[in-house]
C-alpha cells in the first residue's frame, strides 16, 4: 500500500514505517497510510528560517504577490486533480468547490492586495509618522518587518485546500516560510496539492514544506521568531497553546476553535416575506454542506417563539429533498463525512443534545443513501432539533456535522443573551430587513462574535452566506472561538510581522523606511522633477514654485465658473460675520488649482497621468491679496512589477507669503520607467 509522503528540507520524503490507514469516507476502502516517522522535524524548521526565510525577504511585497497570483493560475489548471481526491473525503461537487477554488481564491485575493496595499518594498510602514519634539528634528514611525522564523501551520481535515491555502497566503506575502502539518484524515488531498505547488517550480525553496502525519517533537523546536496557526477542537489548542516552548519563547500562537454559531431570525421575517424563506433556505445549507462539516456552520437556530413551529415545518420539509450518497451521483446533495470515526464522534454529542432536546428531522442512527452502503461509508442524516433555550447543552456541546438546533426567544435581549451563551464563536447572522432590529442585534453579537452576516432581500442575491469566510475579512473569534485572527486583508500579514517604533531624524527615517518624511532634505536641481523617469527619480527631488497672487476677481471667477458661489467666497457682509474667516476668502479647491498650475511641468513627458489626491487639508484661509508658494516633493517611489511605469506619491505643501500652511496634500501620479 503506498504512504502518503512529506516535502521538508528540500526532498520528498516516504517514511519507513507502516503507518496508519486512510480511508475513503464513501466506500470504506483502504486509500494509503500515514506516517511522519523518519523526519527531522529541527532540521525542517532550521530549512525554513535558514533557506526559505532569506528567499523570501529578498522580494518585495509586489514581487511575492505576483508569484502568488502564478501559483493560483497554476492550481487552477490543475484543479481536476484536487477534485477528484476530495470527493473520496465525502466531498460532493460543490463542497470541493468551496474548499478547492476557495482556497486558490484566497491566492489571488491576497495577490490582489499585495499590489495595491503594500509597497514594492520590504519595509512595511504602518501608520503616520509621530512628532516627538517642538523642532521637528525627532520624529517617530512604526515599520513591520517579516519575522525570522518559521509559521508553523496545523491545519483541520474538513478544508484541506482552503485550510492550508488561507494560512499559505499572508505568512507569504508577509516574507514568512510556511511548514504545513494537515489532519490525517484527509491529508491525502492537501500532499496532492503540495505536490502541485513544489511542481510548478514558482516557489523559492524552502517557502513551503509539508508534514504528513503526527507532529512528534515539531513544537519542541520552535524559537520566538516562530509563529503557530491551529484550526481544530478547543481542547487541542489549549494543548498546543500551553505546550512548554510556545510559552517559554513567547511563540505566536493564532487558534480558530469549536464555534457554536448562532443564526437570528427577526421577528418582522414572518412566514410569506423573502427573509423568512431565507432563513430555512441558508440553516438547510449550513447543515448539508461539507455535510455540516464547517466550523462557520449554524449550530443554533435562535427563531420568535411564534414563529417555532413554522420554521421547524419549513425547514424538514427542505431537508426531506436533500439526496445523500456518493458524490458521484449527480442527483446527491450531501455526501459523507470524513470517516467512521467522525460519524461516531457527532453520534456521541447527538447523544448529548437529545438529552434536552427532541428530533424535528432525521435520525442519528437511520439514514437512505444513494449509490452507496449507508455502514460502509460515513453517512449521516441530516438533524433538526428542537430544544428550550434555558438547557446548558445547545450552548455547550458541538456535533460537527449535519446538525443544528432550534430554540425559541423572545425579544430581542433575549436573542443577543442566548447567543452570547455560546461563549465566542467564528460567526453570527441575523435574517431580518428591519434595520433598527439588526441594528441592535449586530452591536449585541459583536463583542461575541468574529464575524456577523446580516442577510435580508436586499443582498441576498451577492450574499456568499453566513458560512464562507473571505479573504479580505476576518476570521477567527473571541473566547471558545480561539481569540485569534486569519485573513483579514493586510492584518493577516501583519501577523506575520514585527511592528517596531523606530526612533529618529527625518533624514534617518526617510533612509530606512525609503519614504521622504517632512524635515528631511530635500533635492533641488536645475531638471525638473516631472522631466525625470522613474528610474531617474529620487525619493526627496523636490521643486518650489511661485508665488501667486490670488485677487478679489480669481475668487469671483472662480466662483462663477464653478457655481461654487458659497457665501464665504462671494458674500463679504456674510463672510466677515463668519469667526473663522472675518472676511471673504478663496476656495479651497481655487488654491489646489493654482498649486497645480505652479509646480506642474507642461510638456509631454514621463509624467502620464495624475490620479488623485490623497490627505487633502485646508490649514490656513487664502485671502484676496495672499501670496501662494508651493513645494512638491517625491516622497515614495512604487514601480509596478507588470508595468511600463510606476506610481509615484508627491508631497505637496502650499504656504502663504507669512510662511504658513494654506493647504498639504499628497498629489499622485503615474512616472514612464523610462
Amino acid at each position: 500500500m503506498a504512504k502518503l509522503r512529506s516535502y521538508v528540507s528540500g526532498r520528498w520524503h516516504t517514511p519507513d514505517a507502516e503507518g496508519a490507514p486512510l480511508h475513503d469516507a464513501v466506500t470504506g476502502e483502504e486509500i494509503t497510510r500515514i506516517s511522519s516517522a523518519g523526519i527531522d522535524m529541527a532540521a525542517a524548521l532550521d530549512h525554513g528560517r535558514r533557506v526559505g526565510g532569506p528567499a523570501l525577504r529578498e522580494l518585495t511585497f509586489h514581487q511575492r504577490a505576483a508569484l502568488l497570483k502564478a501559483l493560483a493560475s497554476h492550481l487552477r489548471e490543475h484543479r481536476d486533480e484536487l477534485y477528484a481526491l476530495s470527493a473520496r473525503t465525502g466531498a460532493t461537487r460543490a463542497d470541493s468547490l468551496v474548499d478547492v477554488d476557495g482556497g486558490i481564491g484566497v491566492l489571488f485575493g491576497y495577490a490582489s492586495k499585495g499590489k495595491r496595499e503594500l509597497p514594492n518594498d520590504t519595509v512595511h510602514v504602518d501608520g503616520a509618522v509621530e512628532p516627538l519634539s517642538r523642532g521637528g528634528t525627532f520624529v517617530g514611525q512604526h515599520v513591520c518587518t517579516p519575522l525570522r522564523g518559521v509559521a508553523v501551520q496545523i491545519n483541520a481535515f474538513n478544508f484541506p485546500v482552503w485550510g492550508p491555502l488561507e494560512k499559505f497566503a499572508p505568512a507569504f506575502l508577509a516574507g514568512v516560510p510556511s511548514l504545513v502539518k494537515p489532519a490525517s484524515q484527509t491529508a491525502y488531498v492537501t500532499e496532492k496539492l503540495v505536490e502541485l505547488v513544489i511542481a510548478s517550480g514558482l516557489l523559492p525553496e524552502g517557502s513551503l514544506q509539508l508534514v504528513s502525519g503526527g507532529a512528534g517533537d515539531l513544537l519542541d523546536h520552535l524559537t520566538p521568531q516562530d509563529l503557530v496557526g491551529f484550526t481544530g477542537s478547543a481542547s487541542t489548542a489549549q494543548l498546543l497553546r500551553t505546550h512548554p516552548a510556545v510559552i517559554r519563547h513567547g511563540v505566536r500562537f493564532n487558534a480558530e476553535a469549536d464555534s457554536l454559531n448562532c443564526s437570528i431570525l427577526g421577528p418582522d421575517a414572518v412566514e410569506g416575506t423573502p427573509e423568512f424563506d431565507l432563513f430555512v433556505k441558508q440553516l438547510v445549507t449550513e447543515m448539508t454542506a461539507k455535510a455540516g462539516q464547517k466550523c462557520t456552520a449554524i449550530r443554533r437556530a435562535l427563531v420568535p417563539s411564534n414563529l417555532l413551529d413554522a420554521v421547524a415545518e419549513a425547514a424538514s420539509a427542505r431537508l426531506a429533498k436533500v439526496v445523500i450518497g456518493n458524490p458521484a451521483n449527480e442527483t446527491v446533495r450531501m455526501g459523507a463525512l470524513a470517516g467512521l470515526e467522525q460519524r461516531e464522534e457527532v453520534r456521541r454529542s447527538l447523544k448529548a443534545l437529545l438529552e434536552v432536546g427532541e428530533v424535528v428531522h432525521g435520525s442519528p442512527d437511520r439514514v437512505d443513501v444513494v449509490d452507496a452502503d449507508a455502514e460502509r461509508g460515513a453517512f449521516l442524516s441530516p438533524v433538526l432539533l428542537k430544544a428550550d433555550p434555558d438547557h446548558a447543552q445547545p450552548h455547550e456541546v458541538e456535533a460537527f456535522g449535519p446538525v443544528s438546533t432550534l430554540m425559541a426567544y423572545d425579544g430581542v435581549e433575549h436573542a443577543v443573551e442566548l447567543a452570547a451563551r455560546g461563549s465566542g464563536s467564528l460567526v453570527g447572522s441575523v435574517v431580518t430587513h428591519d434595520a433598527d432590529f439588526a441594528r441592535e442585534v449586530v452591536l449585541g453579537l459583536a463583542p461575541w462574535h468574529g464575524r456577523v452576516l446580516v442577510l435580508d432581500r436586499d443582498d441576498a442575491k451577492e450574499s456568499t452566506g453566513h458560512g464562507s469566510p473571505l479573504p479580505a475579512l476576518v476570521h477567527g473569534g473571541p473566547g471558545r472561538a480561539g481569540g485569534g485572527e486569519e485573513l483579514g486583508g493586510i492584518r493577516g500579514v501583519l501577523h506575520h510581522m514585527q511592528r517596531t517604533a523606530v526612533q529618529g531624524s527625518p533624514r534617518v527615517l526617510g533612509a530606512v523606511t525609503g519614504r521622504w518624511v517632512a524635515g528631511a532634505p530635500r533635492t533641488e536641481s536645475d531638471v525638473h522633477p516631472f522631466r525625470k523617469s522613474l528610474r531617474e527619480l529620487r525619493v526627496g527631488d523636490s521643486v518650489v514654485a511661485g508665488p501667486r497672487a490670488v485677487t478679489l476677481a480669481d475668487v469671483e471667477h472662480f466662483a462663477e465658473f464653478t457655481g461654487d458661489t458659497f457665501y464665504a467666497h462671494t458674500d463679504e457682509e456674510a463672510a466677515t460675520a463668519n469667526p473663522f474667516f472675518g472676511g471673504r476668502v478663496a476656495h479651497g479647491y481655487l488654491v489646489v488649482s493654482f498649486a497645480a498650475g505652479l509646480f506642474v511641468s507642461p510638456e509631454p513627458g514621463p509624467v502620464l497621468a495624475n490620479y488623485g489626491l490623497e490627505n487633502l487639508r485646508f490649514l490656513t484661509p487664502t485671502f484676496p491679496g495672499d501670496e501662494l508658494t508651493v513645494t512638491l516633493t517625491a516622497k515614495q517611489i512604487t514601480p509596478r512589477e507588470d508595468q511600463d511605469y510606476g506610481e509615484v506619491r508627491w508631497d505637496a505643501d502650499v504656504v502663504n507669503q507669512k510662511g504658513e500652511s494654506v493647504a498639504k496634500y499628497d498629489v499622485l501620479t503615474l512616472v514612464a520607467k523610462r
